[in-house]
């Protein structure tokens, strides 16, 4: 128990944390993104998939139980990835070395997605919340009636969807959030294995290439629905 304890609150720990919590949300991102693209097969089918995620796991499940559960494991997931960022954050800004004796400082990160993990996170973390006052709650981005709640059985998901990404303001927030996604994805999908000890010298190419086609699939897939939205490929 107490080694446990150690390796949870060393460095080594936290990044391992990180590592495990961010590929739990890469698995619900590729997930998520495959239930989005059905909304270029039509209203109905897309309508049709919105609900069947409420019966999920049935009969074993009761309506949305696994749906809740999956959500759980998705903020917790969330929740350990923020907590262990921000621990090692204030560790590195503490512990960050002085310039050497030539004045100069030595870059943290070797590549520009690294050097963005920060700010990168904090815009997603934004944009987690104003995604969840959007589209689940339809609080923000939508005009007096557009969103339509679940009514009688039926949904409106397509509908709610389209009017969504009527709006400019929500619609380029979403890209802006998406692109941001595509680079924190790209750094942290091969850096995970590499905290976890998997990666090697002979792998490491191979990884930054399935980084880089995860990140770039993602970002394509997420975009590619307020795009057609907005040129009138979807209504």
């Amino acid at each position: 128990m107490a080694a446990a304890l150690t390796l949870y609150r060393s460095s080594i720990g936290k990044k391992a944390i990180m590592a495990v919590s961010g590929l739990i949300g890469i698995g619900f991102l590729v997930v998520h993104m495959y239930g989005n693209l059905k909304i270029f097969l039509g209203p109905e089918y897309f309508n049709e998939y919105a609900a069947g995620l409420r019966e999920l796991g049935g009969p074993i499940f009761g309506h949305t139980h696994l749906l809740w559960i999956a959500r759980v494991v998705l903020l917790g997931a969330v929740g350990a990835h923020l907590w262990a960022a921000y621990t090692l954050t204030r560790q590195d800004f503490g512990g960050r070395p002085r310039a050497n004796r030539y004045g100069q400082k030595k870059s943290i990160a070797t590549t520009y997605a690294a050097r963005t993990m920060r700010w990168g996170g904090v815009i997603l973390l934004l944009f987690i919340i104003f995604h969840l006052l959007h589209f689940t709650l339809g609080v923000v981005g939508y005009g007096p009636g557009e969103f339509q709640r679940e009514s009688g059985g039926q949904f409106f998901a397509y509908q709610n969807v389209i009017n969504g990404f009527r709006v400019w303001p929500a619609t380029i927030f979403y890209i802006v959030a998406m692109l941001a996604l595509g680079m924190h994805l790209y750094h942290g999908f091969w850096s995970a294995f590499q905290t976890l000890g998997i990666n090697s010298y002979k792998t490491n190419a191979a990884l930054r290439g399935l980084a880089l086609l995860i990140a770039a699939g993602l970002t394509v897939g997420f975009v590619a629905v307020p795009f057609a939205v907005l040129f009138g490929i979807v209504q």
